[in-house]
């Protein structure tokens, strides 16, 4: 990963971390071959019941062999049938043995946690997994953007945008060619802004983000890059 566009990209290369955490530990399990494609999905051993699987599938774009094999994965990793931040955490640290990346992490958690409830349920997991590989474009955008928003306040300010960058450059800093080290995180994020706030009001709204990425062929090719890893 290099600097260049860092502050546009490095979504989506987070993102492809992110799924092969999940696949890493076993939430992503492929079905075999003998397994019944109308089987149910087992709730008597979970704390949480997740949604059932014919409004899970109006909700996402997987099919219900592959919400089946999620929430198999999900509940062998997380009997409870929920995700805390420390767990998200320390298994998202693991990828990352010479950086630090609680605080990205937290971040990224907080963009999987729909209700705000301190804890991501299968269906945030699969809902929010559904849109990063098989969303349409602005879809996606919209998820990348409601990650850079922190305070849930509809604008992406300097001050956010600082905090996102800091924090990818504490966990990548040292597998960037050049390091990022050599470069201070203030100068990406005025970078992004240039480009991004087109009004120029010192926030970043929805659609100035849409309209730029959408504009920008380098932005909108790496949106494609996890659409076929399921």
């Amino acid at each position: 990963m290099v600097l260049e566009g860092m502050e546009l990209i490095a979504i989506t290369v987070v993102i492809g971390l992110f799924f092969e955490v999940f696949k890493q530990f076993g939430v992503w399990e492929p079905l075999s071959l003998d397994e019944s494609s109308d089987c149910e999905l087992e709730l008597s051993t979970v704390r949480h019941q997740p949604e059932g699987l014919e409004q899970l599938q109006v909700q996402t774009q997987f099919t219900k062999k592959e919400l089946q094999s999620l929430y198999r994965g999900f509940k062998n990793e997380c009997p409870s049938g929920l995700v805390d931040e420390e767990t998200f955490k320390n298994i998202y640290s693991q990828f990352f043995p010479q950086g630090d990346a609680t605080t990205y992490a937290h971040f990224l958690f907080n963009a999987f946690d729909m209700d705000r409830n301190g804890s991501i349920r299968f269906e945030d997991f699969v809902i929010g997994l559904s849109v990063l590989l098989r969303g349409s474009e602005t879809e996606k955008l919209r998820w990348a953007f409601n990650l850079y928003d922190i305070n849930k306040d509809g604008y992406i300010t300097k001050k956010e945008m600082l905090a996102i960058m800091t924090s990818i450059y504490d966990m990548m800093g040292r597998y960037t060619s050049p390091s990022v080290r050599d470069v201070d995180p203030s100068e990406h994020v005025d970078k992004f802004f240039q480009k991004m706030d087109r009004n120029r009001d010192g926030v970043v709204t929805i659609d100035e983000f849409i309209e730029t990425c959408q504009k920008d062929e380098n932005i909108m090719a790496s949106m494609q890059l996890f659409e076929n890893v399921i």
